[in-house]
């Protein structure tokens, strides 16, 4: 135990009572937040679109002449796994460092890493290349998950903080939207050769991050890891800025008094043996929630969307530079749930919410499969069953990182989405692309047909145990929701 740290794995500095999480809550909307959701949540729009592209060019890869030698199976598999397994490593590696370091430090590194190995496998000249940087791709979106959404529940009013969370995180399908329509044009091999056009597909999505990397620049440090790390009058400055604009942009309407202040113990850092047993044991029951939230969730998009292009050209006959105009439409459906169902999880409540989007998405699911199975879809009915599944799908799975962002104590908010994301994520996400790449790759209806049931059936599970342990957390104060460890040893 080094000198600065305590016996409880904390490294402490003073006692201060502040009404900073408070004075953030009342806050009406304003153009200080719309700085904050676009400098943030719309870099899952590019992740969707990278995504997207490379799922669509998948059988394009596999071609003669595309510059890789790679199969469609090994795109939608190995690549697919190899991401997912990233996300997963980087989830866990970055978010203990925003935890440590601070929102805004680990948001910025995140994009820069992300977008540097996207850059790079544009660039790809053999498999392994490919491969990799697939990996390192991932590493960065998944740090891109603890951070950007620790910052954006800590800066977001508690009223709005739902719907904002949901539509954020579902704006990936916005992107992966225009990536199936940016491939269409990308694989036309009449305006772009074969071994190029999939390449620039890469491209566009760095130029679109670094204007995004421009914007974030301005989006404040979180006020709430400021005060707690003891640099107060840093958090005290960033709110003042906040409410000033704020009164600004409703015409000098004056704010109601704050509802209340919180004493805590200042900390420069919490021990990961303290995140681990407040988790584990303290919120047991929220672990198993988070738990069975993102293992079903994540075995039913990253083992069954993956592949929707490998589906259509295996099973429908689609051709190869056609598939993008069909997921469009299902990913025009995955950002509608989120968009129209987001106002509900504040109004309605989480537990409704999440458990009914869950559950309607797996018994829909269960009916596309013996559909599937039965063999009365076509290519388009397939993509229309798929959007109103996906459409409750998506807003289920965004409450996922909504929970687990907004249960647990604000000191180990980073690492518990990360971990939560990581253990769900290699559950569903590493394992289901692979088995689901085989299942596909015989073209057989029954084998694929089982992918859809084994997701439907997690989705369900999910959605029983979210009606009985989902927290009713709309409205209420994050610190309401689960008081700061440092408010607990100020206590005692």
């Amino acid at each position: 135990m080094s000198e600065r740290e305590s016996a409880d794995g904390t490294s402490p500095t003073g006692t201060v009572t502040t009404a900073v999480p408070a004075r953030l809550d009342r806050l009406p909307w304003s153009e200080w937040h719309w700085m904050i959701v676009v400098g943030l949540g719309t870099v899952w729009i590019l992740d969707g679109m990278e995504v997207t592209v490379v799922g669509s060019i998948a059988s394009r890869l596999s071609e003669t002449g595309s510059g890789l030698a790679v199969t469609a199976a090994e795109v939608t598999g190995i690549a697919a796994a190899l991401y997912v397994a990233g996300a997963c490593s980087g989830a866990l590696f970055f978010g203990w460092l925003t935890d440590r370091y601070g929102r805004k430090n680990l948001f910025l590194i995140t994009l820069g890493v992300y977008l540097t190995a996207t850059a790079l496998t544009g660039l790809a000249f053999s498999s392994w290349w490919f491969f990799a940087f697939r990996f390192l791709t991932g590493f960065g979106i998944g740090g891109e998950y603890a951070a950007i959404n620790s910052a954006i529940d800590e800066l977001i009013p508690s009223r709005y903080r739902g719907r904002v969370d949901l539509v954020i995180n579902g704006s990936y399908w916005f992107g992966a939207s225009a990536g199936a329509l940016l491939s269409i044009f990308m694989l036309d091999t009449d305006i772009f050769p074969k071994d190029l056009g999939w390449r620039l597909t890469f491209a566009v999505g760095v130029v679109l991050g670094l204007v995004i990397l421009l914007v974030r620049r301005h989006v404040p440090e979180s006020p709430r890891w400021l005060f707690i790390h003891g640099r107060g009058d840093e958090a005290e400055h960033i709110v003042r800025d906040a409410e000033e604009r704020t009164v600004a942009s409703h015409h000098g309407r004056r704010l109601p008094p704050p509802a209340g202040e919180i004493t805590i113990r200042q900390r420069k850092s919490t021990g990961f043996g303290v995140i681990a047993r407040t988790v584990l044991t303290r919120y047991r029951k929220r672990s198993v929630l988070g738990f069975s939230l993102f293992i079903g969730q994540a075995f039913l998009y990253n083992a069954i969307t993956f592949g929707f292009a490998t589906i259509l050209t295996t099973f429908f006959k689609v051709p190869t530079g056609s598939t993008g105009y069909y997921f469009a439409v299902i990913a025009v459906g995955n950002f509608l749930g989120p968009l129209l169902l987001g106002t509900l999880f504040d109004t309605v409540g989480r537990r409704i919410m999440i458990s009914g989007t869950y559950l309607l998405s797996g018994i829909l699911l269960f009916g596309t499969a013996w559909l599937f199975d039965g063999g009365h879809l076509t290519a388009y009915t397939l993509t229309a069953c798929w959007t109103v599944v996906l459409f409750f799908a998506s807003a289920g799975a965004s409450s996922a990182y909504l929970t687990v962002s907004e249960v647990f104590p604000l000191e180990t908010r980073a690492m518990a989405i990360a971990f939560f994301y990581a253990v769900g994520t290699a559950a569903g996400g590493i394992s289901g692309p692979l088995l689901f790449a085989e299942l596909t790759e015989g073209g057989v209806l029954s084998e694929t047909a089982l992918a859809f049931r084994i997701g439907a059936a997690l989705m369900c599970l999910a959605g029983l145990v979210a009606a009985f342990l989902a927290v009713p957390a709309e409205r209420r104060s994050l610190e309401d929701i689960a008081s700061p460890l440092s408010a607990q040893s100020a206590k005692g």
